[in-house]
């Protein structure tokens, strides 16, 4: 089979398509015949070498952690799932043609690969940071860099639970977040005085790691009420850096009934061949994206 790998790291051109042996699914594991998988920020950070304490890995190594597919090998004592189901979740090396998955639930229906791919990680980091930043029905949540895919369901879980969102993204993604549910602002110059402007913050996510966490605890009033996935310096300034996953198996069956009610939906702003993997990293690490990044398989 093909998958991508590297054996050093580095920037995107340590990746390879290479010829491999095929996974196996193991005890509690299934295999599948990828048809999408999810490209991810912490995917380059891994490719370089940034976050070897949460994920260690010997090289050479594969690539990805998100994928969708349809199951062709299931694992000992694993149950609800069989040989031919359509299905999307975590696992690893997913830059590939076959690969295994540890988490993972059936596809609702009319939900694409290309879809489906793009929601495992960002769906457990979004509820993860909400969870932890605290905020609850009735607050209003400052959302730096909302237009990516973690953004983009933060957004729409918010909605869903009464929860009111001010986000910031470039001028090009305003109505993107409007649509989302959102009330929009740019960021730049004097962007914190356009967020005062359209009301109190109660709590505040830094999904973008643009070095605002001191102006976000000025926004909010308390270091404790700031949460960053992207700029692992903010506890310098009190705040909290999320880094460690919770329970995507959890987080996968929230994805399914958000879906299920019509209350989810993040698109799919550019997909890649397998082939193009590393010119799909450049862009991921460019920033700018609405909604996701996927490989086609």
């Amino acid at each position: 089979m093909k998958k991508v790998s590297f054996a050093e790291f580095g920037g995107p051109d340590v990746l390879q398509l290479v010829d491999a042996e095929e996974p196996h699914a193991g005890p509690g594991h299934i295999r599948i015949a990828v048809r999408a998988a999810g490209v991810n920020p912490v995917d380059w950070r891994i490719r370089e070498g940034q976050v070897l304490g949460a994920h260690p890995i010997e090289l050479p190594s594969g690539v990805g952690l998100d994928a969708a597919g349809v199951v062709d090998e299931v694992g000992e004592g694993v149950v609800g799932v069989e040989v031919g189901d359509r299905v999307f979740g975590e696992g690893s090396s997913t830059y590939a043609e076959t690969a295994v998955l540890s988490a993972w639930t059936l596809m609702p229906a009319g939900l694409s690969f290309e879809e489906a791919a793009g929601y495992p990680s960002v769906m457990e980091t979004a509820l993860r940071v909400l969870r932890e930043v605290g905020v609850r029905p009735g607050q209003t949540l400052l959302v730096s860099g909302a237009s990516g895919g973690v953004g983009s369901a933060v957004l729409q879980i918010a909605r869903d639970r009464g929860i009111t969102v001010i986000g910031t993204a470039g001028a090009a993604n305003q109505e993107y977040l409007r649509s989302l549910g959102a009330v929009a602002t740019t960021y730049g110059e004097g962007w914190v005085e356009r967020v005062r402007r359209l009301g109190d913050v109660d709590t505040a996510l830094d999904l973008a790691g643009s070095g605002i966490i001191r102006e976000l605890v000025e926004l909010t009033g308390s270091p404790e009420k700031v949460v960053s996935i992207a700029d692992p310096g903010a506890p310098e300034f009190g705040a909290r850096f999320s880094g460690a996953a919770g329970s995507m198996a959890a987080a996968l069956a929230e994805t399914v009934d958000l879906i299920s009610r019509g209350r989810l939906h993040i698109p799919v702003e550019k997909s890649y061949s397998l082939a193009e993997a590393a010119a799909a990293h450049v862009d991921s690490r460019a920033g700018h994206t609405r909604g996701r990044r996927v490989l086609i398989i």
